[in-house]
């Protein structure tokens, strides 16, 4: 067995009406790769954030290899070796790589800049972490800026590297590429702790698993020792259905009609070339592709928020091609974007203003002000029906979990009785059981008529969910097809922009 390089006793931390650790106990090994699975909420990353110095427990201990430590800072963790990198990285946009390394250094200055430059590409070689150090951060790809964040924790002399969610906003491609980077990080000795809540990435690249339940450390095992079924279990602590969740087979009319719609991206550039698409009543039809190929442009040009340039757009046969976000949403159709504080939610208001905010002109709520206590009680309604956790309606959304703010809002899309959902990477940052409350909303709603539009990078989710895939390439559409006859070989051909229509008849 590897020697203990960070062991955690009896840590305690509450928050007012919020208990986030509780007796939590945890070790983590040298040259490992530690995995710390929890829903939403479950305290992983207050954990985290008390062992980085952010925080300071309430109770409980901290030893690093065998040492009592009590850190007052995060500077005094970074210099006993331990660093995080956060899911919204920390990072200066206008400047270079070798200006962010720099930041926050004693001493650093024009004088030392080529010092630090040949530091960085010896970090760099040693582990696989490729990215030039003179180019702007704002020049690279989410997953080099990542790499940005490694090396920054390298460069301060990091030995225990915690990354919080390191994969919500990577590629497939950019997720392998971070794990071989761990993995070559882990055999140097270097113990690894990534926050998750996904259980396929804990099963392919974790050496050890901790377990987090409402703030209790429910259990820790190797990977080899468990499997998918019980992590989900531990996870929620009851049983998680799995496989395909839309049975129900209830499709009507046309609902969405798409007519040769073009649209440009803001740099104005053609993002969305003659799409041409139906959704149905009663359907989940399920926008597939790699990110970055006209989905956002698309879910904008339906809800009022992007302007066409050519084309129409037709809910149950009225056009509402370039008309108002007002007169869109009067007209039945809802809004879930992939971004939930910047689009969705206004993080600095209440729950009571949230949920407020497209319906405040209804009377009901007043005719000249507001009647707060109409209002109060739609909030109460809405908070109670969808199970959001929050200590009060008067607490500002910003306060919520990533599950609870996706509950939220779809509760405020949902109460008007949609005739359309277009819902965007819905379940991007959400543990199991949110995502689980989010699937079962989305079905209920075209259980009951209503036409889903769900744009998707996770095809297990796609395949879970959808009635019909509908594949993008470059702001084209590719090709629809049933979910039963959807190979999973000719979705990724599609995804890839490869026409199988004029393609190999065995594929």
């Amino acid at each position: 067995m590897s020697e203990i390089a960070v062991k955690m006793v009896g840590i305690r931390k509450t928050f007012p009406g919020v208990i986030a650790n509780d007796q939590v106990n945890l070790e983590i090994f040298k040259g490992e790769i530690h995995a710390l699975l929890g829903e939403n909420g479950a305290g992983k990353s207050t954990l985290m954030n008390i062992l980085t110095g952010l925080y300071k427990p309430d109770k409980g201990e901290i030893f690093l290899d065998d040492v009592h430590v009590d850190f007052k800072s995060p500077k005094d963790a970074i210099q006993a070796g331990v660093g995080m990198v956060h899911q919204n990285f920390r990072l200066v946009k206008p400047f270079s790589v070798i200006e962010n390394v720099m930041l926050g250094q004693k001493g650093s200055s024009i004088l030392n800049i080529e010092e630090t430059e040949a530091r960085i590409k010896g970090i760099s070689h040693r582990f696989g972490l490729e990215v030039h150090p003179k180019a702007k951060i704002w020049q690279l790809s989410i997953g080099e800026q990542q790499r940005v964040e490694i090396i920054k924790m390298l460069y301060k002399g990091a030995d225990i590297l915690i990354l919080d969610e390191p994969t919500a906003v990577l590629t497939p491609q950019e997720v392998n590429d971070l794990f071989k980077i761990l993995r070559n990080m882990a055999n140097e000795g270097k113990a690894i702790v990534f926050i998750t809540h996904k259980m396929h990435e804990v099963m392919d690249f974790a050496d050890r698993i901790t377990v987090l339940r409402a703030g209790l450390s429910v259990k820790s095992m190797m990977k080899i020792d468990t499997d998918t079924s019980e992590l989900a279990n531990l996870m929620v602590g009851r049983e998680i259905a799995r496989g395909r969740k839309n049975t129900n087979k209830t499709i009507g009319e046309v609902a969405l009609k798409l007519e040769n719609v073009s649209a440009l991206n803001d740099k104005g550039l053609l993002a969305l070339d003659k799409f041409t698409l139906e959704v149905h009543s009663g359907e989940i039809l399920a926008i597939a592709g790699v990110a970055g190929n006209g989905q956002r442009i698309l879910s904008e040009a339906i809800t009022g928020l992007r302007e066409l340039t050519n084309g129409k757009i037709i809910l149950y046969g009225e056009d509402l091609s370039n008309q108002s976000i007002r007169e869109i949403i009067d007209k039945g159709v809802a809004f879930v974007p992939e971004d939930r504080y910047g689009m969705g939610l206004a993080a600095n208001l209440s729950v009571i203003d949230n949920v407020l905010l497209k319906d405040y002109r209804n009377k009901k709520y007043g005719i000249n002000f507001l009647n707060s206590n109409t209002t109060r009680a739609k909030a109460i309604e809405l908070v109670e029906k969808f199970d959001v956790k929050i200590p009060t309606v008067d607490s500002p959304v910003k306060m919520m979990s990533g599950g609870n703010l996706q509950k939220l809002l779809l509760a405020r899309e949902t109460d008007i009785d949609p005739k359309l959902i277009v819902a965007v990477y819905p379940i991007r940052g959400l543990d199991i059981g949110a995502t689980d409350f989010v699937h079962e909303i989305l079905i209920k709603e075209k259980n009951e008529g209503a036409a889903v539009l769900l744009i998707s990078e996770d095809l297990d989710e796609i395949y879970k969910m959808a009635d019909r895939i509908a594949v993008i390439y470059e702001g084209r559409l590719m090709g629809v097809l049933p979910v039963e006859e959807a190979k999973l070989e000719v979705v990724g051909l599609m995804m890839s922009g490869t026409d199988v229509r004029e393609g190999d008849s065995n594929v």
